[in-house]
Formats: structure tokens, sequence, C-alpha cells
């Protein structure tokens, strides 16, 4: 259930309510794959750096450990320690970017691991079934996210197709959740709109699943080959079709400066491994823009990795002290800087949603849109 509290121009300050808590949004979903934040972070770790709701995704956890394990175990919630909001990705996406041999059928997709190499079988009926032993929140719909660019025909299908899948998806969805053994009875189910970057497939096909009355609706597909120009073009033209009472998600999405932008285009969710992953490699946002704690000239620098921030690390080691963690090829040094970008990401969402509810949004992307994404 989603209620607006306020909209500034198209961004929309609102709060979300799911079984595991109510999300004030807009809001970053923290992307823990693998049930855990990839940078040695546990789930009491994303308590202390201000995060709203987790993401795990269903391809990897039915992999390994295996679905019906987390569900001997209580669920992710209980599997994790995280008492909040948790959406899975259907898996979609991880079979067609990690699957070396895949064959799409009808049915659904026949492919190999890409841990094992053992057949796998996946499809609409399956995927839902791995989400509601999950328990999550917020199941996602299976789709196929198909790489940009590509030839419309194809896209035409492909969306023609993962809407048919849609349908099979819901039908699933609310039997599981009507048995007496399901975990999460009230987990919800998002579709996810495709059509590559053409924006006449995109407002059609988001049409055609706006019918189906499910619990929120997904932008997917995006982020993968086209130009930034593309992608704003593309949420720009979705996002009148979407249904203004239901949340709207912006999967795999991105750059603080992507996020804001989107945020002026009415979209309430997002996700993507950009903070932690680039966080792993050094690469550290502040409000003054992106720095590589790598380089020499951050030897002997005193200070905090951002002078605004009250993350840990902010609070108590200096870049040199974490310049030093890479060279020196420790540990610690991913995790300090996976805890001051994730930090950095969710306070940049409580600047976001301040700025709405004090109808100044617009002066806050004018000054923070592009500068955020700068390279110093």
């Amino acid at each position: 259930m989603l209620k607006i509290i306020k909209k500034d121009g198209n961004a929309r300050l609102c709060e979300f309510e799911t079984a595991g808590g109510t999300v004030p949004t807009p809001a970053f979903q923290n992307v823990a794959t693998c049930a855990a934040i990839k940078g040695a972070l546990s789930a009491f770790d994303l308590k202390e750096i201000g995060c709203r709701q987790m993401l795990c995704n269903a391809y990897h956890l039915h992999v390994r450990p295996g679905d019906e394990i987390i569900k001997d175990m209580g669920g992710l919630r209980r599997f994790t320690g995280w008492d909040g909001p948790i959406l899975t990705d259907s898996g979609g996406f991880q079979v067609f970017s990690l699957a070396k041999l895949r064959r799409i059928r009808e049915e659904g997709v026949y492919f190999n691991s890409h841990v094992d190499g053992r057949h796998i079988f996946m499809g609409p009926e399956e995927s839902m079934r791995i989400q509601s032993n999950l328990a999550s929140d917020i199941a996602m719909a299976f789709d196929e996210c198909v790489s940009n660019p590509s030839e419309f025909e194809y896209v035409k299908k492909s969306c023609e197709r993962t809407v048919r899948w849609l349908y099979r998806c819901r039908d699933e969805h609310e039997r599981l959740n009507s048995l007496y053994d399901t975990i999460n009875k009230k987990q919800m189910l998002f579709g996810i709109n495709q059509g590559g970057t053409y924006d006449e497939l995109r407002i059609e096909n988001m049409k055609i699943i706006a019918q189906a009355e499910l619990d929120g609706y997904a932008i997917g597909g995006l982020a993968v080959g086209e130009t930034k120009e593309e992608m704003y073009r593309v949420i720009s033209a979705v996002t009148p079709y979407m249904p203004s009472e239901k949340p709207r998600y912006l999967m795999g999405v991105g750059t603080p400066g992507n996020i804001i932008e989107a945020v002026g285009m009415g979209i309430d969710l997002f996700d993507c491994v950009m903070p932690s992953r680039n966080a792993r490699h050094g690469h550290l946002f502040t409000m003054e823009g992106i720095i590589n704690l790598n380089n020499a000239k951050y030897m002997l620098d005193t200070r905090p990795v951002c002078s605004q921030c009250e993350c840990p690390t902010c609070s108590r080691h200096s870049r040199a002290y974490i310049h030093h963690l890479f060279k020196a090829k420790e540990m610690l040094a991913m995790r300090l800087c996976v805890v001051h970008n994730l930090y950095f990401y969710n306070t940049l969402m409580d600047k976001i949603r301040d700025s709405i509810g004090k109808g100044r949004f617009t002066e806050f992307k004018e000054k923070y849109a592009e500068s955020l994404d700068k390279r110093i």
C-alpha cells in the first residue's frame, strides 16, 4: 500500500507499507545479492548506516544454499537477521547475464548454473515458488531482460512473451500466498516493464501490464548498454503510464545523479550494486564528487572521506589510513569503504525526501544531479 504525502513537480514523497515494515520513499534498496552485502557487512551493519530495505536475488539463493533450505530456516529475515522489508529479484536478469548456455522457450528458460554447470530450468512458476520460499515482502515477476541495443522485432516478441509470463506469475503467486505453509502470505508482486530503448514498445507494454492490477510496477532493462540520454528518455516516456497509486521502481540504476533525475520523473524505489562495487575498488562518493583512494595524493591526507559525512568510517578514519589499507590489500579497506558508500546513498535519499517535503526538489536537483557524479 502506497500513501502519497506530497508531490513536488513529478517527484513524490510517499510511505510504502509492506509486511516487513513501512519504507519512506524515494528509497534506495541495498543489494545483498546472496543474502549479504559484498564487503563483509551484516544485516546488523545495515541498520547502523540507515538502510531502509534490502534486496536479495532469487537465482543466486536458489543455486546456493537453496531456497528450500532458507524456507526451512524460517525465510530470509530469520536467516540473515535483517528485520526490515526485503525485495527479491526474480532471477531473470541473472539467467540472461550469467548463463553461458541457455534456451528460451515459452515455458521458461533452460540453462546451466554459473557455479557448477548443472542443468537448471526456471520459468514463471519456478521463480514464484523460489521467492515464496525466501519469504520476501516483494517478489518480482519473471521476465527477459534484453541487452541494448537489440533488434526491434526481437524486443517486441520478448515483450509479448514477458507479458504472458507475468500472468502466469500472478496466478502462481496468488496460489502460493493461499497455502497453509507459506511463510509470508502477504508477499506482494511487482510487474516489470520491458521494451528496450523503443518508446512505443515500452509504452504499450506498460499499458498492458498495468491492467494486471499488481502491487507495484518496475522499469527493467535499463543501464544495460544504452546511453544516459536514452535511459532518461525511456523513463520519462514510461512513467506517465505507470499507475500513480502504486510504487514505481527503477531496477539497477544507478549513480547519485541518475537517482536524482529519476526521482524528478516520479520514481519511488531504486537499487544498484554501484555503491558497494565501486567502494571495493576505492571509489567513494562525496558531496563534492567521486574520489579514488588508491591515488597517491591521499597517502598523507588526514581528512575523512567526506567532511559532511557522519558514517562510522568518516567518524573514525582518515583517507590516508584507508589508502594504506588498499595498498596493503587488507580486507578492512573494502568494508570501511562499503560502509561509507551505502551510508552516503541512504543519506542522499534522506536529503531527497527532505527537499520534496519542503518543496525544494528542483533546487536540490539543479545543485547536485551533475556534481555528485563528477570525478575529482
